[in-house]
């Protein structure tokens, strides 16, 4: 697949249409690939609102258009006024990697024990209230704007050599970091429409899920915890 997305930018002269391609190809790398299934998993844990596993996969990829469309922006002026960017890219880089285990260790603790903290109204495992939804909505948006901004050399590569010197030099550019954060969140969209609207039966399923929710909070909470150890691994070992 990644092959042939790469073919297709290669051979792709429309900014609009290569920008997309750039974010899918982000999307199927492997470390982007890693936070999108922490994202589905998040996303998904409250099986029982098929309209809150909806909006927060959407909600989820606007955090992430927010974030490459702020950051494009900021970068793209940089170039046409001639400032070196560079300075600018590493720091990003290197802050996006050192603040992405620590924050899903966090997560993960906060999911699993959250009802055993003394956090008051903002226990990340509460109930299924209004607040509880709201806070899974805001959660969402959180992870969509630390995810896109925890680049590994690969997405990196994509998006700071790639994406931006392209969109500084096209008409538009400015437009271009937000195609190209779509096209990273689509799976998550396309998974949480899954979840959310395409299982047989659905009224049945949801009741039998809210049996394991309990465990499906602690399955999404270890999974935050795993990953977060993956990336202490890789980037502080």
């Amino acid at each position: 697949m990644t092959d042939l997305l790469q073919s297709w930018f290669d051979a792709c002269d429309i900014p609009l249409l290569a920008a997309f391609i750039l974010g899918l190809l982000t999307a199927l790398s492997p470390c982007p690939l890693a936070t999108n299934i922490t994202a589905i998993g998040f996303i998904s844990k409250d099986i029982d609102s098929r309209r809150s596993i909806f909006v927060c996969g959407m909600v989820y990829t606007l955090g992430r258009t927010v974030a490459y469309t702020a950051l494009g922006a900021v970068l793209i002026y940089m170039l046409r006024c001639g400032i070196d960017t560079f300075n600018l890219q590493a720091s990003v880089s290197y802050w996006g990697e050192m603040l992405i285990a620590p924050v899903l260790i966090l997560f993960g603790v906060l999911m699993l024990l959250g009802d055993r903290l003394p956090l008051g109204g903002f226990g990340v495992n509460a109930s299924s209230s209004r607040a509880a939804r709201q806070r899974g909505v805001l959660g969402s948006f959180l992870l969509g704007v630390l995810f896109a901004l925890a680049f590994c050399p690969t997405s990196g590569l994509l998006y700071f050599g790639m994406l931006i010197p392209m969109s500084a030099s096209a008409a538009g550019g400015y437009a271009l970091p937000a195609v190209y954060a779509l096209a990273t969140g689509l799976p998550v969209v396309a998974v949480a429409w899954i979840v959310a609207f395409s299982v047989a039966n659905v009224a049945a399923f949801y009741r039998k899920m809210q049996v394991l929710q309990r465990w499906l909070n602690r399955i999404v909470a270890l999974l935050f915890i795993v990953i977060g150890l993956y990336y202490v691994f890789t980037i502080y070992l």
